[in-house]
């Protein structure tokens, strides 16, 4: 079956989103349809294992222009990878999954974790996690329920 335009949820070049299995209620999101994978801009990342498997525990800020909000995440490493960003830099970095929360979608993405705080953006949606869901108006914001208005 082949999803129509009419089917997706329309979002706008930024977006409130939530990242439940992370404990994260509310993060601004940019959209961003240049990077292939999501992104989560953490810091303090260590590994470690839990019943056998490797995960991760992070830290992130999650909310923009503050460095004193703190969460601790921890969540199952999926992949370790090695990523290019737009300035052609290359890095190895974790990839977990965890369930995305966008308007009334559910639904797990991969997500890479980089130490990259000085990005306005604390969360990156990508490409592979809007593949059949979502159509992007770069022209509009803050489309989605979650929302709140813009800040």
């Amino acid at each position: 079956m082949t999803t129509t335009h009419q089917d997706k949820l329309q979002v706008g070049w930024r977006e409130w989103v939530s990242l439940p299995e992370l404990g994260i209620e509310r993060i601004k999101a940019k959209v961003d349809t240049g990077a292939r994978t999501s992104c989560l801009h953490t810091f303090g990342i260590e590994e470690f294992e839990k019943n056998g498997t490797p995960w991760v525990r992070f830290q992130l800020h999650p909310i923009q222009d503050d460095n004193n909000t703190t969460r601790v995440c921890e969540a199952e490493v999926s992949d370790i990878r090695t990523v290019r960003d737009s300035g052609g830099h290359e890095t190895r970095r974790y990839v977990i999954q965890t369930k995305l929360c966008l308007g009334d979608l559910q639904y797990p993405i991969e997500m890479t974790l980089t130490g990259r705080d000085n990005m306005k953006f604390r969360m990156l949606l990508g490409r592979t996690a809007m593949n059949g869901r979502l159509t992007v108006d770069p022209e509009l914001s803050f489309l989605t329920r979650l929302g709140g208005g813009e800040e």
